[in-house]
């Protein structure tokens, strides 16, 4: 009886290329342009060239072919390959780079669609591993150039760990499993918008516009713009409705600013992965694997407390960008951010307030500023007679214990069978919800004045989120039971250790 023949070995991946219409993309971009312009600036202004639009319209001619030519060379010189474990991306025309990443080490996946992206039919593929690349602004993995369906099976291939890249896309439509039923999590209302001005980061977005916008009509020609008077503020009435139109246009940059980027958000489950999809210019489908979500941060600035409303950040391994790309809910009202964050992470319970000494520390720390300044003015005031110091210290001073209370408000911890979480901040407020295993350790920190006042600040060490959340304050008594409950059996080392016999 003979031996049966071996099965013939499975074949082996082919590398593939992105679509060569991203060349187009990167000559209209200047996307590997940019890199050589610390080098032509000197050299242009060695050689000195003359003025006059001759010579402007040479120096675009040059600096398209220059662009043309480089995004040419790194498309030919770019390939991307999902293998049976690992995802490989090979690039460089002199210097040569191959980056392999085990697929499962991947942490989330994003496809971005830019404008131009969008008009010539591409995306592009994020794929994060282990907490970003090499550098601390590079992505782990980055496929620029992708038609949208390639986009979508690079996107499965990588997070359901499947070989599929060697068959054609014939082949890996008839094998590719069904996808899974949807199941919403979040939608975003754009009544939400009206939310964006109480926003810090979002009021930022028309005050960066301004600031570009001035440096432009600054670097114009002398006599290129009219010659325009500003409005007369000589009267009170005329500087508050100056003010008033300014705070106007500022409140409605922060909506337009927040409608670009979170414009469709909508949170689903597929699976075994959370998907959120946002933007009105670039499109974002961020797609990460549950498993891999540790816990989740509920955070509202002051103003959005008045509103009653929140954003909900999910707490990921190694994720890189987290901020942005573990966005699950981008803004809305606290009762739907609460109410997503329970359906993720268990909720532990109402938090514990801390104890009296830590309110009375947080009171002093409020006074102090203004206690300082009160002196300094006090002293101004005696010697020279100048007295505005010593107001502005008063008003400090007085603001100082209100400030204080809000900040003591804000402390907190709870733990629950399976979570904890601990709140902390006043002008940013963020309760951080983690599970039990999400804990890799914990670090004591206790000053001179708070071993007076009998309080301890404990940070639990997490490989998600910021690394570390930090229980601010407590009872120093009461550090190492919170430590126990809030994570495994070792955590009981904490404990005091028995009297020796």
């Amino acid at each position: 009886m003979t031996d049966p023949a071996p099965a013939p070995p499975a074949p082996a991946a082919t590398a593939r290329r992105t679509s060569p219409r991203v060349v187009l993309v990167h000559t209209l971009t200047f996307r590997q342009a940019r890199r050589l312009l610390p080098y032509a600036i000197p050299a242009l202004a060695a050689i000195g060239l003359g003025g006059g639009r001759w010579t402007v319209a040479g120096l675009v001619v040059g600096v398209t072919l220059v662009s043309l030519v480089t995004a040419a060379l790194s498309w030919w010189r770019f390939s991307y390959l999902v293998g049976p474990g690992a995802v490989v991306v090979t690039r460089g025309l002199v210097q040569r780079s191959v980056r392999a990443v085990p697929t499962d080490r991947i942490r989330g996946v994003e496809v971005e669609a830019p404008p131009v992206h969008r008009l010539l039919g591409l995306v592009r593929v994020r794929i994060d591993a282990a907490a970003g690349g090499t550098g601390s602004s590079e992505e782990e993995l980055l496929v620029d150039g992708l038609p949208p369906a390639e986009g979508d099976r690079l996107r499965t291939a990588v997070l359901t760990r499947r070989a599929r890249a060697a068959a054609g896309p014939e082949d890996d439509d008839a094998t590719a499993p069904p996808e899974p039923a949807e199941e919403e999590f979040a939608r975003f209302d754009n009544r939400w918008l009206l939310y964006a001005p109480l926003v810090g980061g979002y009021l930022a977005v028309p005050l960066a516009a301004v600031g570009a916008l001035s440096r432009v009509v600054d670097e114009l020609p002398a006599g290129t713009l009219p010659d325009v008077d500003g409005p007369a503020l000589d009267s009170v009435g005329a500087a508050a409705v100056v003010a008033l139109v300014a705070l106007l246009l500022l409140a409605v940059g922060a909506v337009v600013g927040a409608a670009v980027v979170n414009w469709g958000f909508r949170l689903v489950r597929r699976g075994d992965s959370l998907v959120a999809v946002r933007g009105l210019l670039t499109r974002r489908h961020t797609e990460l694997e549950i498993d891999r979500i540790r816990g989740v941060a509920v955070a509202d600035g002051a103003g959005m407390r008045l509103a009653r409303a929140a954003r909900v950040n999910a707490l990921v391994t190694g994720l890189g960008d987290a901020q942005r790309r573990g966005q699950l809910l981008p803004l809305g009202p606290r009762a739907e951010a609460e109410a997503l964050a329970r359906r993720l992470v268990p909720d532990p319970g109402p938090l514990t307030a801390h104890p009296a000494a830590a309110r009375r520390r947080r009171i002093t720390r409020a006074l102090t500023g203004g206690l300082l300044v009160t002196a300094a003015g006090a002293v101004l005031t005696a010697t020279s007679g100048w007295w505005p110091l010593l107001v502005v210290g008063v008003v400090l001073t007085a603001l100082g214990v209100p400030l204080g209370l809000g900040r003591y408000a804000s402390l907190g911890h709870a733990t629950g069978p399976s979570s904890f979480a601990v709140r902390v901040g006043w002008l940013v407020r963020e309760r951080a919800v983690l599970e039990r295993r999400a804990v890799v350790g914990w670090q004591v920190k206790q000053s001179w004045f708070q071993r007076r006042a009998g309080l301890a600040s404990v940070v639990a060490c997490v490989g998600a989120g910021r690394g570390g959340y930090i229980a601010l304050d407590m009872a120093a008594d009461e550090v190492a039971d919170f430590a126990v409950a809030a994570s495994e059996p070792w955590a009981e080392q904490l404990l005091p250790a028995p009297p020796a016999r």
